[in-house]
């Protein structure tokens, strides 16, 4: 059975999402942690080696181009994950966010041409200045740390103020999320989705996760970037690199 986006939506602007008991499950359940997974987005922890991998721009990153695929890989199973949350209920319902506009992707290639192939990404829902993270994959060395910095970089620059993880892993944890109460938790989210904005993200106090090429060009030299109302429609020419990416996630408000 389809489930209702709006009720979906409804339900993230208070603080619940849905999950399955596995893959073929025919219905989800909501849940509420009473400890939230965050990630600030000045406290994105980039190590030594992970810098060194964006600086190298050993892959291609994009967003918003293979969704369907992103979502698809998220839900297999893995070596350390032989079951899934994502069940074809939810996987259908965020298809249709994503076609809406509401719900996007990170997504790492390698290789070229015919060899061109996705090696990594996540995907998440933005509703406000909130950016709920659903899941992520990897099937190469830091292909989803990557995808990870270059996410943050987007809500940086887009304006949004909550990355939410839902639950704490090692995994995240090496990157910079943290725990918070569930009572921390509401007052972040009804900060970051503002008046008007828990009915579908759309308004005044939305975040946007547009091009990063819309940086202005004072971005790539160190400087702060300017609030997202005023970003020119484009200012840095070229492909924006893995240099540029970590510059801004180190950079504080």
């Amino acid at each position: 059975m389809a489930i209702d986006l709006s009720i979906l939506l409804r339900a993230y602007a208070v603080g619940l999402f849905p999950m399955a008991d596995d893959r073929e499950a025919g219905s989800v359940f909501w849940v509420e942690p009473e400890r939230r997974a965050i990630l600030p987005l000045d406290g994105f922890h980039l190590s030594r080696s992970l810098r060194k991998t964006l600086r190298s721009d050993r892959f291609e990153v994009t967003a918003d181009t293979a969704f369907e695929q992103v979502i698809a890989l998220c839900a297999q199973s893995a070596q350390d994950r032989p079951t899934t949350w994502i069940n074809h209920e939810i996987e259908e319902a965020f298809v249709r966010l994503h076609r809406q506009g509401l719900a996007h992707s990170v997504e790492c290639w390698l290789g070229e041409g015919a060899e061109r192939r996705l090696v990594g990404g996540l995907y998440g829902l933005a509703l406000g200045r909130a950016f709920f993270g659903e899941s992520m994959f990897s099937r190469a060395t830091d292909a989803s740390k990557v995808a990870m910095a270059w996410l943050v970089a987007r809500l940086k620059v887009g304006g949004f103020t909550l990355l939410d993880c839902q639950f704490m892993t090692t995994h995240l944890g090496s990157l910079g999320a943290i725990e918070i109460s569930a009572k921390a938790y509401s007052g972040l989210l009804g900060e970051a989705l503002g008046e008007g904005a828990g009915g579908g993200g759309a308004g005044a106090g939305a975040g946007s996760f547009a091009s990063l090429d819309a940086l202005p060009a004072r971005a790539a030299a160190g400087a702060p970037a300017d609030p997202p109302a005023e970003l020119p429609s484009r200012t840095v020419s070229g492909p924006v690199s893995g240099q540029l990416i970590a510059q801004l996630i180190t950079q504080t408000s």
